[in-house]
């Protein structure tokens, strides 16, 4: 390995940012690093995949961040890597960092696979892992709508969602896709629609779940904390938190109705009709909130009727 040379960023070539996703957090975190201490690590490139060229395999963010403010060099540290050990550099320099996703993996083997002609054990012995972890990953970019890889590189696609949508035939992908962005699925959403529709093939209750998914999943998609009981609270007591945990998640899912349908599916004369029924529901919540607070002094609590409960 030689010394770190400096390099220009017009004279590296990112032919296999392609392999990369997005990520715009790391991109403001490192921005602001840079800003203040200078980009610290040079990156990692390598003049043996084509003669004449530094390309790229480390540092694709450094070399982003470099671009926007306006950095003319950046210091390179040079190997003499082939295609194939330079994509297999790729996974290996990010091992001891976040990692690289299941999608940015399964690029990877697909790339060895099917642009440098390797079997998968080949691959396996490359990466360091064993041919049952390339078969998953080769499957999992294989199986991906095309539209949906696009999608991933432009950030408009989490990783998490993706790996999920790869399971579904790839007719299905996309309009299951548009519903996860539409209705602003989390990870844990995505999978419980994603099970759902794989254990139906009636296309109208397709079409209902792919509609209005969060009608299925809000009662059936507990969250991890809904799950789990608290310790300082008796069994009576925990049915109670999962009811109001359960509340929680509710008017979450009306705030992301009003959310999506309000800009364009709801005209101004519906608003009165709707109104009294939230703020029927609101007073609910506040007899409850009320009863809790008697409960906590102390008191006895008069119903409507009036009568003393204790």
């Amino acid at each position: 390995m030689s010394d770190p040379q400096r390099l220009a960023l017009g004279d590296i070539d990112r032919r296999f940012a392609a392999l990369r996703l997005p990520a715009p957090q790391e991109l403001r975190r490192l921005r602001a690093s840079v800003e203040r201490e200078g980009i610290r690590d040079p990156v990692l490139v390598s003049g043996a995949v084509e003669a004449h060229r530094w390309v790229l395999l480390d540092g694709f963010k450094r070399l982003q961040v470099a671009e926007e403010l306006k950095l003319t060099q950046v210091w390179a540290q040079a190997l003499a890597l082939d295609a194939a050990q330079a994509k297999a550099a790729i996974l290996h320099c990010n091992q001891a960092r976040p990692g690289l996703s299941e999608i940015e993996e399964a690029w990877i083997v697909r790339s060895l696979c099917r642009e440098q002609g390797l079997r998968q054990a080949q691959v396996g012995e490359l990466l360091g892992r064993d041919k049952s972890w390339v078969c998953r990953r080769l499957k999992l970019a294989e199986a991906l709508d095309p539209t949906l890889q696009d999608d991933l590189r432009l950030g408009l696609l989490s990783a998490t969602a993706a790996r999920e949508l790869a399971q579904l035939p790839r007719g299905n992908q996309l309009r299951a896709a548009a519903a996860v962005r539409d209705h602003q699925l989390t990870s844990r959403q995505t999978a419980g629609l994603v099970e759902r529709l794989r254990q139906r093939s009636d296309p109208l209750i397709v079409r209902e779940l792919l509609t209005d998914p969060l009608r299925y999943l809000i009662t059936e998609t507990p969250s991890e904390s809904a799950s789990e009981c608290d310790p300082r609270l008796s069994e009576g007591a925990n049915r109670l938190r999962r009811v109001l945990l359960g509340w929680e998640g509710f008017c979450g899912h009306l705030t992301r109705s009003l959310n999506r349908y309000a800009p364009a599916g709801l005209e101004a004369p519906e608003a009165p009709v709707l109104a009294p029924l939230l703020e029927q529901a609101i007073r609910s919540g506040r007899r409850a909130m009320e009863r809790l607070e008697a409960i906590e002094i102390g008191l006895q609590w008069h119903g409507p009727g009036g009568a003393a409960h204790a």
